[in-house]
């Protein structure tokens, strides 16, 4: 299997769950976070726990833990992107060699059964592999935990060309939200970089923002009764070409998609010009895997069992307990700012037993003049650009308050002859 079939297998796992959030007060996922976690875990588990995660996952169990040590291995080779795996298990579980042999060797660590001395401990390992974004270790502990299974991941990339400051919102720029909010501007004459999406969720304006690291964040604008998960899952359609992307370079005179404006200006220099707007925001979510057990092939093995070991191939259960999942959840958040975008989760699955002066003259260039404005609730992607892995994604419904309306104002549409 190539490298862009586990990609495409990750990423549908994450357009899936996308599709069955209602991001009301907006979320952000980390799908890259929690496909690898299961992948370990599918060929330890029973019959039906193995039929249900591979049909999650897309892959057998045996190559889906194979693809999931592939993944964390991509993960780990991408510059902007940090990662970690941490396995804790008690001194009543043994666990077999063969499923401990698939882990890196530094990975496993000892709950002591102390609740209190446990939760300070994984705790301080979320924050350690997080750099402090995460402060918690999002998981459920219990006298009958046996074992905890965690990943940690997290995005950091500074923007190739840096946002302006454009503290308050334009008049137009304000209906769509509740309270005044922080905006940021430039400009590009690189129109590529926006394009109007054509899915089955009606049109979808993406912007692509370029940071370093390999990394690119795509910022998605749907038609205001467009559900925020099909947007979303658009936009990770979008990545496999399976739905028309058009440039701005391509596009008519008129408004092609939402939030997007394309008209012909005369120019002194001969360069098109795309204008952005977009707010800055910052968004956290804490979600329970469990609620769609469906979706990550968790039905049976988060079911509790006084007879049948749900993971027979991870240990015994000689404890006279037989193994079940009782906690699943991702903590993460994600931040666009004016240099960059940070993005960090911890997942955790833990198993229980149990103008100039000057004359005028009519410019000379007459040139393509595009603005792109997000002015109501929209979606992000943060993307590895050479394998088009989906890192993060979220809905932003409350972005970072307005600012002084007059920071940033007299160079709102300066131009760089530097572009991203």
């Amino acid at each position: 299997m190539s490298k862009a079939e586990v990609v495409r297998a990750a990423n549908g796992l994450g357009e899936r769950w996308l599709e069955q959030l209602d991001p009301q007060g907006g979320t952000v996922l980390m799908p890259a976070g929690v496909w690898p976690l299961l992948g370990l875990l599918a060929p330890a588990g029973s019959v039906p726990v193995q039929g249900e995660l591979a049909e999650a996952l897309g892959l057998s169990p045996v190559a889906a833990a194979e693809r999931a040590r592939e993944m964390l291995g991509l993960l780990r080779g991408i510059p902007a992107v940090r990662t970690a795996l941490g396995l804790w298990t008690n001194d009543r579980l043994r666990l077999h060699p063969e499923w401990r042999a698939g882990l890196p060797a530094d990975v496993h660590g000892r709950l002591t059964g102390d609740a209190e001395r446990d939760r300070k401990l994984l705790d301080a390992w979320a924050r350690r592999e997080t750099d402090g974004l995460i402060d918690a270790m999002p998981v459920e502990l219990t006298a009958g935990t046996r074992l905890v299974l965690a990943a940690a991941l997290t995005v950091r990339t500074d923007w190739i060309r840096p946002f302006r400051d454009f503290g308050g919102p334009r008049a137009d720029e304000q209906a769509g939200w509740r309270e005044p909010v922080h905006y940021l501007s430039r400009t590009t004459s690189m129109l590529d970089r926006a394009a109007v999406l054509e899915t089955p969720a009606g049109p979808v304006t993406e912007l692509q923002v370029y940071g370093y690291g390999d990394i690119s964040v795509h910022l998605l604008l749907g038609e205001p009764d467009a559900p925020p998960g099909r947007v979303l899952a658009a936009g990770i359609g979008a990545l496999s070409q399976r739905h028309r992307r058009t440039t701005v370079d391509r596009m008519p005179v008129g408004t092609p998609g939402p939030g997007l404006t394309v008209e012909w200006l005369r120019r002194y220099e001969p360069r098109d010009v795309l204008a952005v707007s977009v707010p800055k925001f910052t968004v956290e979510a804490d979600h329970n895997l469990l609620a769609h057990r469906r979706l990550f092939g968790l039905t049976t093995l988060a079911t509790r069992s006084e007879t049948e070991n749900r993971l027979p191939g991870l240990s015994d259960g000689e404890d006279g307990d037989p193994l079940f999942l009782n906690s699943a959840r991702q903590r993460a958040t994600a931040t666009f700012g004016r240099r960059g975008f940070r993005a960090s989760s911890v997942t955790a699955l833990g198993m229980a037993a149990g103008s100039a002066a000057g004359a005028y003259r009519l410019p000379p260039y007459l040139q393509r003049f595009a603005r792109v404005s997000f002015a109501r609730p929209f979606g992000f992607l943060a993307v590895h650009r050479l394998s088009g892995l989906v890192l993060a994604a979220g809905w932003v419904t409350e972005p970072d308050p307005a600012v002084d309306p007059w920071v940033g104002l007299a160079d709102e549409w300066e131009e760089d002859s530097e572009e991203d």
